[in-house]
């Protein structure tokens, strides 16, 4: 069966390693912060200037001027700092974010992601996506591995506006794990249950499939 939301995020917190500065992003990435090793030191960001974001807040910590760039109330854990956005932005575009997690429409087998825009829906802005993709040091995409519809959203080349190019190496699916090199989707493991051949055809974009797929594990 496919992963559910919580099962994607539990599974890209093992990517997570202690000491680093990660940055998530809006949606399923969200979630990544409750499933990190709680015996390592992570400092999470947020574009909008917070840097050390704790758990989300429990009724009688609800801080309605403290907020994520998603706009949810969190908290913030001792030693965090507050910032500008500019001075958020410096330190992304500086490369000193090791991690980023994002959601995605599209990616393709080139690494080039389409997060931010369906052309003819309202849209509230590119957020800090085009940063991201530009200057973190390792970018994961948790996403569907097809859309409602049943289609791919793993494709040969993103039909819809690139948030970057070139730039994803690793997604994380409700199917399965997948690293983008040499101009393909290279199968890592699959979820618990989910077969190669359903991979395969929910695949539109060029997969390389090794002669043993582990299951994943959480």
């Amino acid at each position: 069966m496919a992963l559910t939301r919580e099962q994607i995020a539990k599974r890209i917190a093992k990517e997570i390693h202690d000491g680093y500065y990660v940055n998530l992003g809006i949606g399923i990435p969200t979630l990544v912060a409750n499933y990190i090793d709680p015996n390592i030191e992570v400092m999470l960001q947020s574009e909008n200037g917070l840097l050390g974001i704790g758990p989300y807040p429990t009724a009688d910590e609800v801080d309605p001027d403290l907020i994520n760039a998603g706009k949810e109330t969190v908290t913030a854990i001792q030693g965090a700092a507050y910032f500008s956005s500019a001075d958020s932005f410096a330190m992304i575009r500086g490369g000193h974010i090791d991690l980023t997690v994002l959601g995605a429409f599209e990616v393709d087998e080139q690494g080039s992601i389409a997060s931010w825009m369906i052309p003819g829906k309202l849209i509230k802005g590119m957020g800090g996506a085009m940063d991201l993709v530009a200057g973190a040091q390792h970018i994961i995409v948790a996403m569907a591995h097809a859309n409602k519809e049943g289609e791919s959203k793993l494709l040969t080349r993103c039909t819809l506006p690139l948030t970057g190019m070139h730039c994803i190496h690793r997604v994380v699916t409700d199917l399965a794990v997948l690293d983008i090199e040499n101009g393909a989707f290279h199968l890592r493991e699959r979820a618990p249950d989910v077969s190669v051949d359903t991979i395969q055809q929910l695949t539109a974009g060029k997969l390389v499939i090794p002669s043993h797929v582990p299951e994943m594990q959480f």
